[in-house]
């Protein structure tokens, strides 16, 4: 099996070996991953994070060996904590990056990183301070970044910045963590899922005090959340309906 990693700031994975699919989330600078498949043109790879699947242009990553790969497995994760800085490539070529990159790669690559970073798992009340960050952050499917997300995104990329894993999709974030019986048991960084009329879930939101939510709906946005759902203020009538709360720490 061969390995990879991602060199650039942010680079799309895509559902199909095609420039005009579907999106299905992003690697962020530092990424690393499993080569399942490769083509002319494209790779079919497993992200080391999440285990996410996707395809990805052959041009937008380098290739690296499966004793670097168990390497990045056991080095401490140190993510870019500015909503965006800049790494330093050879010949003094600056390139962004941006928040919850994974900077720790830098020196494989040769780069030269000076930015600010967390590595800590930090305490739970720190997820609300991390979700404000990224607040108006315009709605972008498949999207991990400050300049376009979506609500599974969101949640992972807040969760990952704070020490903790998150699978990617709304669904598969749902069968992590443990089910709460009311709203009223629920604290700041829990999360609230929601479904659509087929009862599959779609959405996902990371509980403020106060009955109020964090998410990514058009843009990331606060909103009031109640037994049926989230209330949206300015339209005036509930967006989404509630499924289930769960506590993942």
């Amino acid at each position: 099996m061969d390995y990879g990693i991602c060199n650039l700031s942010v680079v799309p994975l895509r559902a199909e070996a095609s420039d005009v699919s579907e999106m299905v989330t992003q690697l962020l600078y530092g990424e690393h991953f499993k080569i399942l498949e490769t083509r002319k043109k494209w790779s079919r790879i497993r992200l080391a994070f999440d285990s996410y699947e996707g395809w990805i242009d052959n041009k937008q990553y380098i290739t690296i060996a499966e004793e670097d790969y168990s390497d990045f497995e056991k080095k401490e994760l140190r993510l870019s904590s500015d909503l965006v800085d800049f790494v330093t490539a050879p010949a003094n070529q600056l390139f962004s990056v941006c928040v919850g990159s994974s900077v720790s790669a830098s020196e494989y690559l040769k780069h030269h990183f000076e930015g600010k970073f967390v590595s800590d798992i930090l305490p739970k009340e720190h997820l609300i301070e991390t979700a404000i960050l990224y607040l108006n952050t315009p709605y972008l499917w498949g999207g991990k970044t400050p300049f376009g997300i979506d609500c599974s995104g969101f949640t992972q990329m807040v969760y990952k910045l704070n020490g903790y894993k998150l699978l990617r999709d709304a669904s598969q974030q749902a069968t992590q963590g443990e089910a709460l019986s009311f709203i009223e048991e629920s604290e700041p960084g829990d999360l609230a899922f929601f479904d659509n009329d087929e009862g599959k879930i779609t959405h996902v939101g990371i509980i403020m005090k106060d009955n109020y939510i964090i998410h990514a709906h058009g843009k990331v946005r606060i909103d009031r959340l109640d037994h049926s759902g989230i209330f949206n203020y300015e339209m005036r009538n509930h967006t989404h309906k509630l499924r289930v709360i769960k506590r993942i720490i």
